[in-house]
């Protein structure tokens, strides 16, 4: 009932309504289509951070809004919308939440983990594969997200390298020996820390599961931007010249 509540409660007014779960779904919409664009899902607490949502549950109706003005579009210009707000997932099943069933046209709840795992991909393909979510976004007269990294890029080719702190030290050291805390299997060995590259580079963690080598950047919560999209370069980095390695 309460699924069939969302999708009642949630049906008119989206385009230009003033009730607050409208305001914020015109507001959430635009990071969906990031989302979608990148081919990602997003928790309902990182969005909720994002967003600066106190409560993750209020995305209920804010989803319930945006999934019926795409049924409205797709209903007018013929075109079958795919279901973006199944992009946002409970982070422990890595589900969406129940009142998604209403616009799938099954019982959900009613298939198994596994059978709503394979349901979820289906829809997730559609979504991340449907090009036209900025055309979407100008009927709903909205703007797609854009973020300009240039500064952060900037600032992180400049950043000196120093000692290694205490904290990364023990941070580093535990994430070694809890794989499970960056979700990698809890029974894998412990990992190697400061991994040494043929390259001269060193990775911070290399798990390694059979024949897969699994290379971990550390950083902490008080890493700046422009420090984790360093990370973020190192990693590829350090993917390639495993690669290189393995091949030789």
């Amino acid at each position: 009932m309460s699924r069939l509540r969302t999708v009642i409660a949630t049906k008119y007014g989206f385009l230009g309504g003033d009730k607050l779960y409208q305001l914020r779904a015109r507001q959430t919409l635009p990071y969906l289509v990031r989302q979608a664009k990148a081919g990602q899902t997003i928790s309902y607490s990182e969005l909720a951070s994002e967003l600066n949502y106190k409560n993750p549950r209020s995305f209920n109706y804010i989803l319930g809004a945006i999934g019926n003005s795409l049924l409205e579009l797709s209903n007018l210009h013929y075109i079958e919308i795919p279901p973006i707000q199944c992009i946002v997932v409970n982070k422990n099943t890595r589900l969406p939440g129940e009142g998604l069933e209403g616009f799938l046209n099954t019982d959900f709840s009613n298939l198994t983990k596994r059978q709503q795992e394979i349901l979820i991909d289906m829809q997730l393909a559609k979504v991340y594969t449907f090009n036209q979510w900025d055309w979407i976004l100008s009927l709903l007269g909205l703007e797609p997200l854009v973020e300009d990294l240039q500064v952060e890029l900037d600032k992180a080719k400049n950043i000196l390298g120093g000692g290694e702190s205490e904290d990364h030290r023990k941070f580093k050291e535990w994430i070694s020996k809890n794989p499970q805390a960056i979700g990698l299997k809890g029974t894998l060995s412990n990992g190697e820390t400061e991994y040494k590259l043929p390259s001269g580079d060193s990775i911070d963690i290399l798990f390694m599961d059979k024949d897969l080598l699994i290379a971990v950047e550390v950083k902490s919560k008080i890493s700046k931007k422009e420090d984790i999209l360093r990370g973020l370069f190192q990693c590829i980095k350090y993917k390639k010249v495993l690669e290189a390695k393995q091949i030789i």
